[in-house]
Parts: C-alpha cells; sequence; structure tokens
C-alpha cells in the first residue's frame, strides 16, 4: 500500500506540473498531458525510484543517491516528456521551452520525493523516528 501511495503522489506531482506548465502557459490540451503524466509516473518510478535511486549508493550516503538520484530524474523526464510532447503536439520551440520547464521543476520536487521514499516507503534509517513501530 505504501508504495501505491507513493505513486499517487507521484502522479500528482507531475500531472500538476504538467499542467500547469503545458496547459496554463502554452495552452496544450490537458488529456494529453495527463497520459503524458502517466507515462512519465511509471517510466520515473521503475527506472529512476527503484533502480537507480536504490542502488546509486548504500542507505547510508543519502546525500549522494539522492544527488545522483535528482540528476537521472531530471533527464529521464526531460526525455519523456520531450518525445510524447513532440509526438503530440509537434517538436516546436514552445514544446522544447515547457518540456525543459517541466523537467527542472519536476526534479525539484523529485529531491523531496526520495526523502519521503526514504522515510515512508524504503524504512532506510536515515532519518530518525521515535516511532515504535517505524523499525518492525
Amino acid at each position: 500500500m505504501k508504495h501505491v501511495k507513493a505513486l499517487i503522489i507521484k502522479f500528482a506531482m507531475s500531472a500538476v506540473v504538467l499542467g500547469i506548465v503545458f496547459t496554463g502557459i502554452y495552452n496544450y490540451a490537458f488529456s494529453d498531458i495527463i497520459l503524458i503524466g502517466l507515462v512519465l509516473t511509471v517510466v520515473a518510478c521503475a527506472l529512476g525510484d527503484l533502480l537507480v535511486y536504490r542502488n546509486a549508493a548504500d542507505d547510508s550516503d543519502y546525500k549522494k543517491r539522492n544527488i545522483v538520484a535528482t540528476i537521472s530524474d531530471l533527464i529521464l523526464s526531460f526525455l519523456v516528456i520531450w518525445i510524447m510532447g513532440a509526438s503530440f503536439f509537434g517538436n516546436t520551440m514552445p514544446v522544447i521551452q515547457a518540456t525543459v520547464v517541466s523537467a527542472i521543476v519536476i526534479a525539484v520536487g523529485e529531491w523531496f520525493f526520495h526523502k519521503y521514499l526514504d522515510k515512508n516507503v524504503l524504512n532506510t534509517n536515515n532519518y530518525k523516528n521515535t516511532d515504535a513501530t517505524y523499525n518492525k
């Protein structure tokens, strides 16, 4: 259940950012943006969070792991949004601008999302928790 909640949070973050940038600023169709957000969530979770973030460094080196995973999320977000955006809307300058802005904002959000993953989903010991059920 913790992974489902994390997926929902990740999708909401991506969809809001993409909705504001692509639909709010550049007037692209919101239904296409939701599809891009859904694909981005699945790909970024599978590659960025489960593969890169878990294996970038050991649990004791949280900062290095988070930096590597955030940079990879930035690149992955840019590629997914750009490829899908170009296929939906054409490879125009506004699509590339919206992609760059969206990827940067999503990467900033991913920095904090990784902290959430550590504390609530992956249960690493990087955070001190006084709740006795936390380490069970």
